[in-house]
């Protein structure tokens, strides 16, 4: 059961847009990266959109969840990640890759980037690991290169236009693509 009060679970679903701000380490880590509380302040004084935290656990705290079967939360409403429209993860070490993989496990959300449908959230990554995302490609939606407060509004803007029904997942990719700063990887065959 979710620890807060019912004024505060309306809130969450009253939202227009839901976004999960999270880092691949742990709270006492990811509440002292002004990046992410300065998206959040940005985000949160958007019009109908609610942001939300949430960071790596610790390994005791991993085992319980797996073992009693439970999702990875959001901090304040306590929502599984899952249950965003947006999740943003700032990229900053490498060694931060498997916790995010990790966390997306946990929070109920495929890995793998083609494998999301329309009820799934996009996973976007920024930050200073983003410059070199393909490690990381067949597990993002998209990337943006630079700084994360230049391009928020858009992304949100672009994606509050999907969960309200403007375009497919596919529409939202493509619409995202065509932002300067922002990689799509579905977009290019690497392969060939």
């Amino acid at each position: 059961e979710l620890l807060l009060g019912g004024e505060d679970r309306g809130l969450f679903d009253r939202a227009e847009l839901k976004v999960a701000l999270c880092l691949g380490d742990a709270y006492e880590i990811g509440m002292s990266h002004l990046g992410l509380r300065l998206l959040d302040t940005i985000l949160n004084k958007r019009p109908g959109t609610l942001a939300e935290y949430c960071f790596a656990p610790w390994a005791d705290a991993e085992r319980e969840l797996r073992a009693r079967r439970l999702p990875l939360l959001s901090l304040e409403s306590q929502r599984p990640l899952s249950d965003f429209d947006l999740i943003g993860f700032s990229l900053q070490y490498e060694l931060h890759f498997t916790n995010i993989l990790n966390m997306l496990d946990l929070g109920g959300v495929p890995l793998f980037a083609r494998d999301r449908g329309e009820d799934d959230p996009l996973v976007i990554g920024g930050g200073h690991a983003a410059y070199d995302p393909e490690v990381m490609a067949d597990y993002f939606d998209a990337f943006v290169i630079g700084d994360g407060e230049e391009i928020v509004q858009k992304v949100a803007d672009l994606t509050q236009r999907w969960v309200q029904g403007d375009g497919d997942r596919a529409t939202l990719l493509r619409r995202l693509a065509a932002e300067p700063g922002i990689y799509v990887p579905a977009g290019y065959d690497l392969q060939a």
